[in-house]
């Protein structure tokens, strides 16, 4: 009998051909780049000026391929795509067990910056993936300081793009201005036990996190990486555990999209995480990731051209993660 561990099977694949991929990209871009529905975020200054009409595609695999058309290249402020990153990194510093206790992960059901979602909770937890739960994921990066916190978070997130990425004072200024509702939730937090540092300290460097720039070929790097094991396909370099990445997609399948997430789910079958700069990013585990930019948004906080794409992909690409063919 062999001592050697038991093979271990994953119900992953690959995605099609470059040129089917960059086809079908082209296709998107064409086909909902005269969309007009949504609105552009205002409750944000900075976001308000941007350009409604940008629109970008990128589609990156998990070696290191990325197909782009359109704005992919332009950058905008992260805001709570930040979100599920800053999730790894806290789960693969704390242990996935600790993590979920302390923060919770079943979906609320309820807006991102919902205050009822907190108290709705006998343990106090929502998830990550909302505004308290982000909050209180960012109070747990490891730092003795704000600064040391904020240190962690940035070169976390650059790591997963593969590149140092920029940060944006005006955007930083404008939010940290407006800020008094997720300084409200801070505090509610604390009144629970359930942030892990000082509530001020917590939300400012949550604020400084979602003001990160990124593109959407950025985010279709950093989305591949948690599809490909946590190693980012463009440098090679680990980033995140092979484990934490199962966790933090499992979040983003059933929360991602807010109180959209079921639809979303229903409808494209992957996990996925918007943020109300117009960027969103799905991730098909072993395959890769699709990103899009596109500034106006849902009721909900979602790009409505962002969601459109991402469904048609997701079809043509063989994408979802709940579609099997008849057994014969």
């Amino acid at each position: 009998m062999s001592d050697s561990p038991a093979q271990t099977f994953v119900s992953t694949g690959t995605l099609p051909a470059r040129e089917a991929i960059g086809a079908l990209v082209e296709a998107a871009y064409a086909q909902f780049r005269e969309e007009r529905s949504g609105r552009v975020a205002d409750y944000i200054p900075a976001l308000a000026e941007a350009d409604p009409q940008a629109f970008g595609i990128c589609v990156a695999n998990t070696h290191g391929d990325a197909l782009a058309v359109g704005d992919a290249g332009q950058p905008f402020s992260i805001q709570s795509v930040s979100k599920p990153f800053v999730f790894a990194l806290v789960c693969d510093a704390l242990g996935p067990d600790e993590a979920a206790a302390r923060l919770g992960v079943d979906a609320t059901g309820l807006p991102f910056n919902s205050i009822m979602a907190v108290e709705l909770r006998a343990d106090r937890t929502t998830n990550p993936l909302v505004n308290s739960g982000a909050i209180a994921t960012t109070s747990l990066v490891p730092g003795a300081s704000a600064e040391q916190r904020w240190r962690a978070v940035r070169e976390g997130l650059s790591r997963f793009a593969g590149r140092e990425l920029a940060f944006d004072e005006r955007v930083y200024r404008s939010e940290a201005e407006s800020n008094e509702r997720n300084e409200g939730v801070a505090h509610l937090l604390r009144g629970y036990g359930r942030v892990y540092c000082d509530p001020d300290e917590a939300t400012d460097v949550y604020t400084r996190q979602c003001s990160l720039l990124v593109t959407a070929r950025d985010l279709a790097v950093m989305g591949a990486t948690l599809a490909g094991g946590g190693v980012n396909p463009l440098t090679g370099q680990p980033v995140v555990s092979a484990d934490t990445c199962r966790r933090v997609l499992a979040v983003m399948a059933t929360a991602g999209l807010y109180e959209r997430s079921g639809t979303w789910l229903y409808d494209v079958g992957l996990p996925g995480k918007s943020g109300v700069s117009g960027g969103i990013v799905t991730v098909s585990p072993g395959k890769g990731s699709v990103a899009v930019y596109s500034p106006p948004l849902d009721e909900a906080g979602n790009s409505v051209r962002g969601q459109l794409v991402t469904r048609y992909l997701s079809e043509r690409l063989g994408l979802n993660l709940f579609v099997s063919a008849p057994a014969i």
